[in-house]
C-alpha cells in the first residue's frame, strides 16, 4: 500500500504544482514552509503525511508536499496567507487556518492523534505494494502476498526481489549464497539457518529488507549483502489481532495467532503458532565409473525417495514500555520447538560396462530430529530531541539445542548415527546518532557477538561400536568485537555517506576426539562509501563501495560426515579461512505515476572464496569408490552483473512486479589432495568462467466478485561449474483469495510449484566418474488458509507507533 500511496501522493503533488503554475504570478521569489509530523503518543515520526496549502476558505490546493522517513517536510510557496492541512491515513487531520507567510516559516512539530473511528472500521483501503523500491534497499511487504498464506519464511524469501531459495532451502542473493540473514536486525541464532527458516511461519513476518551493499553500520559479514527479516509488532490502540488456520496436501496444517494490546504507556504483543508439515521429495544420481584410460568400467543408478515430517511450535511475547515521550524499552521472549521424522530410501542398481544389469541393493535411513531454541531480547531507545539525536542499546541471549538420531539399514550393513548440538550466544550492541546540522549526521556504535557451539556426532556399527573415522566432537568458539563510525551529509542535490568499521575476530575450531585444534585470529577494517545524486523528485542516481567478509559457518566447518549416502558423502572443512569481498554498485531509480524502475550494475571481487569440490577418498563400498563433497578456499572470484526491478500498476485492479538479474562469474584456483591408494598428489584445476541469469515476474489481478488472483513465475538459468554444469530451473506458483464476513476474514488457496518442475539438476565430470543428478526437496503442494481479523483493518497502514527493535534495523540510509 505504501508504494501505491506514494505514487498517488506524487501525482497529487504534481497536480498541485501544475495548479499553482496556472495562478497569476505574484513574484518570482518563493519562501519555504518547513516542519515535522509526529505520532502524538509515541512521538515517532510519520512518513508520507501530506501537507496541503490552500487559499483561505478554498479547497483548491496551491502547493503541497509529503514527509520523509524522519517526518520532515519542506514546501516552496509564494508569500501570502494560507490554510494549511496536515493529514495521513488512520490519523485525525490538523488544520492551521489563515497562516500569514511572508518569509521562511518553520511550523515546528505537528502531532497527530490516531482516529479511533477509522481504526475500528474494517474497510479495504488502497493496498501497500508488495514490493517497495528504495534507493539503498528493496522492501518486500509480506502481508500483501497471497502466495505465502499458510507458508514459511522460506516461501516468503522465494518471492523477494533479488533473492532465490533452492530446493534444499538454501538462500541466495543475486545468485550468491554468500549472504547474512538477520531477524529484527540481529543475526539468526539457529544452528541450521535453512531448516529454521522452513519452520518459522510466514504469518509472523511483517516485511523483508534486501540490502545489497550495506554501510559500515551493519555487520561486515555477508559478501553479497544482507537480508533483514522484520517480525510483526502490534501498533494499534486497544486489543486487536489476527488468527490464521491452514491445511494442505501433502498433509499439512497449522494454526497461528497474532495479538496486540496497546495502552498509552504499554504495548503488549504476542505471536504463537503450531504447524505440521509433510515434505515429499525425490532424486536420482546416475554415475559412469571410468578406468584409468578413460573407458567405461561400470554404471550405478541411484533412485532416492524422501519424506520429511516436521512439527513445530513458535511463540513470541513481549512488551514495549513508553517510559516517557522520549524513552522506549522493549523486551521479548522467543521460543521455538521443532521435531520431525525423516525417511530416506535409496535403491542402487548396478550395471557392467555394457549396461547389463548385475544386481541391486538398497539403503534406508530413518531418523528423528528435535530442537529447542529460546531467546531473550531487549531494546532501549532514548531520543534526546525530535531531530534524530538518539541512543539505542540492544541485548540478545539465546540457547539452541538440536538433536538428531537415525538408523541406517540396507542390503549389506546396519548403522546408527547420533548428533547432538548445543549452541549459546550473547550479543550486545549500542548505536549513537547525532544530527549536526540540516542534512548532516554522525553515527557511531559498538557490537559484541560471543557464541559457543558443541557438536557431538557419532556413527555406530551394527554392534553399537563407534566408527572412529566417521565420528568426532566439534567445539566451535567465536568472539567478535566491532566498532564503527560513519558520517553523512548533503550538499545541494548530492548526498554522501562515508563509514569505517573495525572487527576483531577470535575463532577456535577444535576436534576433541582426534585432538586437532585450530585457532584463527584476525582483525580487519571495512570502509564504505555512498554517493547519491537527486536528478529530480522522481529519479536518483547512486554509487557505492563497501568491503565485506564471509566467515565459514555451520556445515561448512563441521567435519562430521553426512551419511545419508555411503558412496556420495558431504563433509565440512574445519580449516576454512574467511573470504574478503570488495563490492561496487551503481544504481538508478525512476518513478512515474504507475511505474517504479530500479536498475543497478555491480562488481564483486572476492579473495579466498569458498567452493565445493568432489574427489574420491580412496575407500570402496561394494567395489564402488566413495566420492567426497567438501568446501575449500579456492582462490579468487570476480562477479559482474546487471539487475533491474520493475513495479507497474497499469490499472487499479492489476499490479505487476518483476525482477531480472544477469551475471558473469570468473573463478581461478586449484585443489590438491592425496590419493590414499597410490599416495600420489592429485591437482584439480578449478578455473571456471560462467554466465547465468535469474528472472521472476508476479502478477496480481482483482477478478469479478472481488476475488484476487496472483501468479508468479521464476527461472534460474543454467551455469557451468569447475567440475560440471548446473542446469536451469523453472517454477510457477498461483493463488486465489476472497474476503468474507464483511471483510473481517479472508480465504486463500495457493498451489506451489504447479508443474512440479523445481528440481536441482547437475552434471559432474571427474577423472574417475561422470555423473548426472537431480533432486527435488519438496514436490508440488496445495494449501488452503482462513484468516480472521478483529479490530484491525485488512490493509492497515503500518504506522511508526512502535519503535523498531534491533539497533541495526533501518540504518544506513542516505542523509536527507
Amino acid at each position: 500500500m505504501k508504494q501505491i500511496k506514494f505514487a498517488v501522493l506524487l501525482v497529487l503533488l504534481f497536480t498541485s504544482f501544475y495548479n499553482y503554475a496556472q495562478q497569476p504570478s505574484s513574484g518570482s521569489n518563493k519562501v519555504k514552509v518547513t516542519g515535522k509530523v509526529f505520532e502524538k503518543v509515541s512521538r515517532q515520526p510519520l512518513e508520507y503525511a501530506t501537507i496541503s496549502l490552500m487559499a483561505p476558505n478554498d479547497t483548491k490546493v496551491i502547493a503541497g508536499g509529503i514527509t520523509n522517513p524522519k517526518g520532515e517536510f519542506e514546501v516552496a510557496v509564494a508569500p501570502g496567507t494560507y490554510d494549511i492541512k496536515i493529514e495521513v491515513i488512520s490519523f485525525k487531520a490538523t488544520e492551521i487556518k489563515q497562516k500569514n507567510i511572508q518569509g521562511d516559516t518553520n511550523l515546528g512539530v505537528v502531532n497527530l492523534s490516531e482516529d479511533a473511528a477509522q481504526l475500528n472500521e474494517v474497510v479495504v483501503r488502497a493496498e501497500k505494494s508488495t514490493v517497495e523500491i528504495k534507493l539503498d534497499k528493496k522492501v518486500y511487504n509480506v502481508g500483501q502476498d497471497m502466495m505465502v498464506k499458510g507458508g514459511t519464511v522460506s516461501d516468503v524469501l522465494d518471492n523477494v526481489p533479488s533473492v532465490s531459495v533452492d530446493t534444499e532451502g538454501n538462500v541466495s542473493l543475486r545468485g550468491s549464497d554468500n549472504i547474512r540473514i538477520l531477524i529484527d536486525g540481529r543475526p539468526s541464532n539457529a544452528i541450521n539457518v535453512a531448516e529454521a527458516l522452513r519452520q518459522l511461519p510466514a504469518d509472523a513476518i511483517d516485511k523483508v529488507e534486501v540490502i545489497t551493499n550495506p554501510s559500515a553500520r551493519y555487520d561486515a559479514e555477508g559478501g553479497s549483502g544482507l537480508i533483514n527479516i522484520i517480525l510483526k509488532k502490534g501498533k494499534n490502540q486497544g486489543l486487536n489481532g489476527t488468527f490464521i488456520a491452514s491445511t494442505g496436501l501433502p498433509e499439512t496444517y497449522g494454526l497461528s495467532a497474532n495479538l496486540n494490546y496497546k495502552t498509552e504507556k504499554l504495548n503488549y504483543f504476542t505471536t504463537a503458532g503450531y504447524n505440521y508439515r509433510t515434505n515429499e521429495g525425490a532424486g536420482v544420481t546416475n554415475s559412469e565409473y571410468l578406468n584409468e584410460d578413460g573407458t567405461t568400467k561400470s554404471y550405478l543408478d541411484e533412485d532416492r525417495d524422501t519424506k520429511r515430517i516436521r512439527k513445530g511450535f513458535n511463540g513470541r511475547a513481549g512488551v514495549e514500555w513508553i517510559i516517557n515521550p522520549t524513552t522506549f524499552w522493549t523486551n521479548a521472549i522467543n521460543y521455538q520447538n521443532n521435531s520431525g521424522e525423516d525417511k530416506d530410501l535409496i535403491n542402487y542398481n548396478n550395471f557392467d560396462a555394457n549396461r547389463t544389469f548385475t544386481g541391486s541393493t538398497y539403503r534406508l535411513n530413518k531418523g528423528i530430529t528435535d530442537s529447542d531454541n529460546i531467546e531473550y531480547t531487549s531494546n532501549l531507545i532514548k531520543n534526546f530531541n525530535d531531530k534524530g539525536h538518539k541512543l539505542t542499546a540492544d541485548l540478545s541471549i539465546s540457547k539452541n539445542n538440536d538433536d538428531s538420531n537415525s538408523d541406517i539399514t540396507g542390503t549389506q550393513r546396519y548403522n546408527s548415527t547420533l548428533n547432538d548440538q548445543v549452541q549459546k550466544q550473547v550479543q550486545i550492541q549500542t548505536d549513537y546518532v547525532l544530527p549536526i546540522s540540516k542534512g548532516s549526521q554522525f553515527e557511531a556504535g559498538y557490537k559484541g557477538s560471543f557464541s559457543n557451539l558443541n557438536n557431538e556426532y557419532y556413527v555406530l556399527d551394527p554392534l553399537g561400536a563407534t566408527i572412529t573415522n566417521l565420528s568426532n566432537t566439534l567445539e566451535y568458539k567465536e568472539n567478535i568485537n566491532a566498532l564503527y563510525t560513519q558520517y553523512g551529509f548533503k550538499v545541494n542535490k548530492f548526498s554522501y555517506l562515508f563509514g569505517l568499521r573495525w572487527e576483531d575476530t577470535n575463532i577456535e575450531v577444535n576436534l576433541l576426539d582426534t585432538k586437532v585444534f585450530n585457532t584463527k585470529k584476525y582483525n580487519n577494517l571495512f570502509p564504505s562509501a555512498f554517493i547519491s545524486y537527486e536528478i529530480s523528485d522522481q529519479s536518483n542516481f547512486s554509487a557505492s563501495y563497501s568491503k565485506r567478509l564471509s566467515r565459514p559457518r555451520g556445515r561448512f566447518m563441521n567435519p562430521a560426515v553426512n551419511y545419508s549416502s555411503n558412496i556420495n558423502i558431504f563433509q565440512g572443512n574445519p580449516d576454512l579461512d574467511p573470504s574478503l569481498t570488495d563490492k561496487f554498485d551503481l544504481g538508478y531509480i525512476k518513478r512515474w505515476d504507475k511505474v517504479t524502475f530500479n536498475t543497478s550494475a555491480y562488481f564483486e571481487n572476492t579473495k579466498d572464496v569458498f567452493s565445493f569440490v568432489r574427489y574420491p577418498n580412496g575407500q570402496m563400498v561394494g567395489g564402488i569408490p566413495v566420492i567426497v563433497n567438501t568446501p575449500i578456499n579456492v582462490g579468487k572470484e570476480q562477479k559482474f552483473g546487471f539487475e533491474f526491478t520493475l513495479n507497474y500498476t497499469p490499472y487499479k485492479w492489476w499490479r505487476l512486479n518483476s525482477n531480472f538479474n544477469l551475471y558473469n562469474v570468473k573463478t581461478t584456483g586449484e585443489n590438491t589432495y592425496t590419493d590414499i591408494v597410490t599416495g600420489n598428489l592429485i591437482t584439480q584445476d578449478l578455473d571456471n568462467q560462467a554466465n547465468s541469469w535469474f528472472a521472476r515476474i508476479s502478477s496480481k489481478v482483482t477478478l469479478p466478485y472481488k476475488i484476487d488472483w496472483q501468479l508468479t513465475s521464476m527461472y534460474n538459468g543454467s551455469q557451468k561449474t569447475a567440475q560440471g554444469k548446473n542446469l536451469g530451473q523453472f517454477g510457477m506458483n498461483t493463488s486465489f483469495s476472497k474476503d468474507v464476513l464483511k471483510d473481517k476474514a479472508t480465504i486463500a488457496f495457493n498451489v506451489s510449484d504447479i508443474f512440479n518442475s523445481r528440481k536441482m539438476k547437475s552434471y559432474t565430470y571427474l577423472d574417475e566418474v561422470n555423473s548426472y543428478s537431480e533432486f527435488q526437496f519438496r514436490k508440488r503442494q496445495f494449501n488452503l488458509s482462513f484468516t480472521y481479523r478483529f479490530n484491525k483493518a485488512k490493509n492497515e497502514r503500518d504506522k511508526n507507533a512502535a519503535p523498531k527493535e534491533g539497533g541495526n534495523e533501518g540504518g544506513g540510509e542516505f542523509p536527507g
